[in-house]
């Protein structure tokens, strides 16, 4: 399956949800004027895109109408699919690579995010891809965390680093630090405990894990990937916004993408964090996780509308 089937399949519920509205506003041969923008407007909040990009993406069109661009509804989608296809280069999405020895994935998000099964599909993923990958359960506060993990990485075919439950999670950090560098893997990623409700000692705790790793591994982490659960639609931002004032973040992973109506999450996203989405979790088995390609979800996003 291709990558624009994965998104068309796991988009199908977000595009059943607003391709009706956009069908309704963009009949062929209508002219634009203000009261198609203002359906339009309407339409494509119901994607769960968010008031602030429904409303850049709205100004824009109007301006390219007054400017002479686009003049007819059927003119209207090619206008968008571009613009969202603009969300972030290649060279934004790819994932940073360390000069020499291991490169040090960091991924953080709260309980119940899908975050452990995310980072086995991301081993499987970076394996996948020819890489030798190490785990680090860093996230010791929860025993079935680290039996999770370890079950996943067996399914991965990748080593894992872990202590008993309670344990110091930069102690964990150390030991899979020298353990990457003593197996002279290509991947070290490492789970870290997800408690947002308790931001003060998350930060403590991840400010410990992450200088460890910094002293083990010159430049490390070379990534700290966020996970975010796109079922939560615009509460996903707010998850976003709240991990950025703790830690660097770098690049999201959307999980749960399939299970949601709420695919205009990834265009919200955009518009309101200058951090770039570099995966997309598209089902529940550990290959169901692709890097992030604007260009095959906006295809799949706004397939069927027009026809």
């Amino acid at each position: 399956m291709g990558l624009f089937d994965l998104f068309k399949k796991g988009l199908q519920k977000t595009r059943e949800k607003i391709v009706a509205g956009l069908r309704a506003v963009l009949p062929f041969g209508r002219k634009i004027d203000e009261a198609l923008l203002d359906e339009l407007e309407t339409a494509m909040l119901a994607g769960d895109m968010g008031p602030r990009a429904v409303a850049a993406l709205i100004d824009e069109a109007r301006a390219a109408w007054k400017g002479g661009k686009i003049s007819e509804a059927q003119e209207i989608l090619p206008f968008l699919k571009t613009r969202v296809t603009q969300t972030w280069t290649a060279d934004k999405r790819a994932l940073a690579k360390a000069a020499s020895g291991p490169t040090v994935i960091f991924v953080v998000g709260i309980n119940g995010s899908g975050k452990t099964t995310t980072v086995a599909k991301l081993a499987h993923y970076l394996k996948r891809n020819g890489g030798s990958v190490l785990l680090g359960a860093c996230d010791t506060f929860r025993a079935a965390a680290i039996n999770q993990l370890e079950v996943w990485a067996g399914r991965a075919g990748v080593g894992i680093v872990r202590h008993q439950p309670g344990s110091d999670p930069a102690a964990v950090a150390f030991d899979a630090c020298q353990a990457a560098i003593a197996r002279k893997v290509d991947y070290l990623v490492i789970d870290t405990a997800g408690r947002l409700h308790t931001q003060d000692h998350l930060m403590r705790e991840l400010g410990k894990t992450y200088k460890v790793i910094q002293k083990q591994i010159p430049s490390a982490p070379h990534e700290v990937l966020l996970v975010l659960d796109a079922t939560i639609g615009q509460n996903a931002i707010n998850q976003a916004k709240t991990f950025s004032e703790i830690v660097n973040v770098t690049g999201l992973m959307l999980a749960k993408l399939d299970g949601s109506a709420k695919g205009g999450i990834v265009i919200g996203i955009r518009e309101q964090l200058n951090i770039p989405v570099k995966f997309i979790g598209l089902g529940e088995t550990i290959e169901d996780l692709e890097a992030f390609d604007p260009q095959s979800f906006a295809d799949a996003l706004f397939e069927g509308i027009g026809e």
